[in-house]
């Protein structure tokens, strides 16, 4: 009988305030949505710094005859110079692995990552990227120490740290992590307010019946029940609502985002579902929280 009373109230007062109900679930929906963004963008680069952490390597370019390098004298590395090169980088404690790779080899290299993406192949000709020497660091942060050694050897034209490229990557990731977080605690704070308002109304509604309820002796969790679980209904509608948008914010910008840009490691689903499961809570617990603290208020009259 309880049970059904509790229910029955639910109801009544999710109809009574049909119009700032759907605005609710509107607002933690997209609230929750960017919140799971922010943390989608967070595991996706973890992911991707965990991932390419160990495969960071440094290339050697060597001299060409297009290099704007003066110390190249417009000439190509010969292969004494080359052999020479290879035998310092073997030589240093911090080099755990090096590879020569000829200008063929880095063409179709090129043509094979940037394969999605026809254009920038079509521009570039076989012999635009010069021979190199590809340097596995047994510590990516001894990246300077290889590269003062290796920049003054005669045949080097430039040292170039895949690092500082990744950098600039998960500084992307950031700023559009920041921006979704920062969107979403607006969004929360008019949740809030949101849920306030909404209960307010819903007790100024139903006074009578919270007065009635009082003189026969009811508790006060009693009393509280109907409007706080109003609340928590409205935030798991709107979470739910938010777990199919992070399935598209997974599907549109994050998989996008890994396909697009070759350093990005693609974000596995268990990830998202975990995500998802956060945002529900989160959703359903703030707008029951809310809730709660509003009625403390009515209580006391």
């Amino acid at each position: 009988m309880r049970a059904q009373f509790v229910l029955q109230e639910i109801w009544i007062g999710l109809r009574r305030n049909l119009t700032m109900t759907i605005s609710l679930v509107i607002t933690v929906a997209i609230a929750m949505a960017l919140f799971g963004t922010g943390l989608l963008l967070h595991n996706q680069a973890n992911s991707s710094k965990n991932y390419w952490y160990d495969k960071i390597e440094v290339s050697i370019f060597l001299c060409a005859k297009t290099s704007s390098n003066p110390t190249c004298a417009g000439k190509d590395a010969d292969q004494s110079q080359k052999d020479a090169l290879k035998q310092r980088l073997q030589g240093l404690p911090q080099v755990s692995k090096v590879e020569y790779e000829s200008k063929e080899q880095a063409y179709e290299r090129f043509k094979d990552r940037f394969s999605s993406t026809p254009g920038f192949v079509q521009s570039t000709k076989p012999g635009d990227i010069p021979d190199s020497f590809r340097v596995r660091l047994k510590d990516p942060k001894q990246y300077k120490a290889v590269s003062q050694a290796m920049l003054a050897q005669p045949g080097v034209d430039q040292v170039i740290n895949e690092q500082e490229i990744l950098k600039k990557f998960f500084r992307i990731l950031g700023g559009l992590q920041s921006a979704a977080l920062i969107i979403a605690g607006i969004q929360v704070i008019a949740a809030v307010l949101l849920v306030g308002n909404t209960v307010r109304l819903s007790a100024f509604n139903r006074r009578r019946e919270t007065g009635i309820m009082r003189l026969v002796g009811a508790s006060n969790t009693y009393i509280q029940l109907p409007f706080i679980l109003e609340g928590a209904i409205a935030g798991l509608i709107g979470g739910i609502l938010a777990a199919v948008l992070l399935v598209f914010s997974k599907m549109l910008l994050v998989d996008r985002l890994a396909s697009n840009i070759q350093m990005a490691s693609r974000l596995g689903w268990g990830s998202v579902s975990l995500v998802i499961i956060v945002a529900i809570c989160f959703g359903v617990l703030l707008c029951a929280v809310a809730s709660f603290l509003t009625l403390r208020r009515y209580l006391r009259i």
